[in-house]
């Protein structure tokens, strides 16, 4: 129960849609989602494959809590071989598209081959139909959306799309869903777009049965009043959503800021959640117009904003002077801290560009600010930018890089490769601030040392949804570590991620951690699947999937050598804050985190791991 126990595997090289049945023994496995798609993509594709080639697959995948009454229950993931990275990819999605597909009866949909010429997927229920989209090639998300919406004369239908940024392989391309919700990191876009497939639209009145209704109605009441009373999940997101860190993590001394040289920022405030809710002269609006929720969720993190219709990124541009998705703190700082920008509307417009065509703000961010580095050293030039001086704080010329890359035209065809890419073409590897080819987010390691050991273990590359160590060291939650001391971390780190699996792969938000725990979604999960889902076996699930990544990026060619951070990090000491004169000491946390894991020193998983896991 709960999964809908089809899947639709649809062969875009011969133009076939077929369903086939969920394969039970690895549900039960692997629960669902992130954990249930990743063994569908291991056990179907060579781990050495080129991930823009045909025979890289790519899934779409819901899971057994989506479209329930379990709160945040809209989620989705895209799982393939990245091209950013060349490891495993799972980028996970909220709005409403997914709680669409497993209301028409899917637990997930596997694209593999290429189709010869653009095309979209068309889904109502258990019917499915490959159509042309050659007129949606070389539109934006927001028009393909609108025109496919159109198209099908149904305001209920959800699409997911990619735009410009996927069609011309943006390394880092997301696939946009629902106009400003996004699975966003390791270039999934760019996969889609490899396989000319321009969109999928779906609509769903099928519905989801689960194995116990009333025990899942008892566990989500419960599950939604702890949500509701929490500091974080029942006021601070609402209130004012993720970037709500911004001031927070930046007085803690841990805001990367201009390429990681310094980790705080004197024009924090200008970008951040308290900024966006004040009253603009110009125009006597905010920044900030309301907040809003994906399916089933009663946190309702997302923002909608609207820029100052004065300001130069849109006064000649009506298109963008609409309302659409706001600034989150991720976005806020890789365009802004990151750049060393504090203009609020302009990190504004970069944001609107990035839904609009499909790109990570992360990576876009990140790579620009290390193009920045990269002309301040004399690496590059202003012939090789085409004109334009690179410098950090310069708004005209980071607003002029972000459409550059969207159109992929001129240098912007080089901040699309990603920062690994592009400092290493010039010369300057050392200034991309990645791990496994990936940009990290706003978190700096120097800062919060539980992060620097997220980082270089996260098996898709720098990520802080893998292992969110900031709830503990900086929120105090579930209880407060000291993000200056390493003890303690190696085992803080693989509870977080083992937990952050088994949440990945149940279908909700991995949000509701910083009031949840699993002993408050195992229950939920257990009412809706049958069998017996306790807390253990749920984390153990999440372990399971940890390995099995693990074993995929063994297999592609990455060793431990990969689990490290960038020089900047390990040498150069924070400059001011509370974490001044601080590195961060990966070297005293790897071994403790490979030894906890099962792995052997040079990280490994153990015969010994590998068969307590089922692996």
């Amino acid at each position: 129960m709960s999964w809908t126990g089809n899947v639709l595997r649809v062969d875009l090289s011969a133009g076939t849609c077929i369903t086939e049945a969920t394969n039970m023994e690895w549900a039960h496995d692997y629960m669902g989602q992130r954990g249930l798609a990743t063994k569908y993509l291991v056990e179907e594709t060579d781990p050495k494959v080129d991930p823009l080639s045909p025979d890289n697959k790519m899934i779409f995948a819901t899971g057994p809590l989506t479209s329930t009454i379990a709160p945040t229950s809209g989620r989705w993931s895209v799982v393939c071989k990245g091209p950013l990275t060349g490891a495993i990819a799972c980028s996970n999605s909220g709005g409403f598209f997914g709680a669409e597909l497993k209301n028409a009866g899917w637990d997930m949909v596997i694209f593999e081959g290429k189709s010869d010429s653009p095309v979209y997927l068309d889904i109502t229920n258990d019917q499915a139909e490959l159509k042309d989209a050659s007129d949606l090639w070389g539109k934006s998300v927001w028009e393909t959306e609108t025109t496919l919406r159109d198209r099908r004369g149904d305001p209920d239908v959800r699409v997911a799309s990619i735009g410009l940024a996927g069609e011309n392989a943006v390394l880092y391309a997301a696939i946009v869903n629902d106009l400003d919700r996004a699975a966003g990191r390791s270039g999934v876009g760019a996969v889609m777009g490899s396989k000319h497939l321009k969109a999928v639209v779906v609509r769903g009145t099928v519905g989801v049965k689960v194995a116990d209704p009333m025990a899942l109605m008892k566990s989500s009441n419960a599950a939604k009043e702890i949500l509701a009373e929490h500091a974080v999940t029942g006021t601070g997101l609402p209130t004012h959503g993720t970037q709500v860190l911004m001031n927070i993590i930046n007085e803690v001394g841990a805001l990367p800021t201009r390429n990681c040289q310094d980790v705080q920022f004197d024009g924090a405030h200008d970008i951040s959640a308290e900024a966006m809710a004040e009253v603009r002269e110009s125009d006597g609006q905010a920044n900030l117009v309301s907040n809003h929720a994906c399916f089933g969720c009663p946190i309702s993190c997302a923002r909608r904003s609207k820029i100052d219709p004065t300001h130069f990124t849109v006064k000649d541009k009506p298109e963008y002077q609409h309302v659409s998705g706001g600034l989150e703190y991720e976005a806020a700082w890789a365009l802004g801290a990151a750049n060393g920008v504090n203009d609020l509307e302009a990190l504004t417009y970069a944001n609107f560009v990035c839904n609009e065509q499909g790109l990570d703000p992360i990576s876009l961010g990140s790579t620009i600010g290390a193009a920045i580095d990269l002309y301040d050293s004399g690496a590059i030039t202003q012939e090789d930018t085409g004109g334009l001086a690179l410098e950090f704080g310069n708004t005209e010329s980071f607003v002029a890089m972000v459409e550059a890359t969207a159109r992929g035209e001129g240098f912007g065809k080089e901040i699309g490769q990603g920062s690994k890419r592009l400092c290493e073409k010039y010369g300057r590897p050392e200034l991309s601030m990645t791990v496994k080819s990936q940009e990290f987010p706003a978190y700096d390691p120097r800062g919060i040392q539980g992060m620097g050991l997220t980082y270089a273990t996260s098996n898709r590359g720098a990520c802080h949804l893998r292992s969110y160590t900031v709830s503990s060291e900086v929120l105090g939650l579930p209880e407060k570590t000291d993000p200056h001391v390493t003890e303690g971390k190696a085992g803080l780190v693989k509870a977080f991620q083992d937990l952050t699996a088994g949440v990945d792969s149940s279908g909700t938000c991995i949000f509701t951690t910083f009031a949840l725990s699993g002993d408050d979604i195992a229950p939920m999960v257990d009412a809706s699947c049958e069998g017996d889902w306790s807390v253990e076996r749920f984390v153990e699930v999440g372990e399971r999937i940890w390995n099995m990544e693990r074993q995929y990026n063994i297999a592609a060619g990455f060793t431990g050598a990969d689990d490290t951070l960038p020089e900047r990090l390990l040498k150069d000491a924070a400059k001011t804050g509370p974490a001044k004169g601080h590195v961060n000491r990966l070297d005293e946390m790897l071994p403790e985190y490979y030894e906890l894991r099962g792995w052997d020193t040079s990280g490994v998983p153990t015969a010994e791991t590998l068969s307590r896991l089922g692996l």
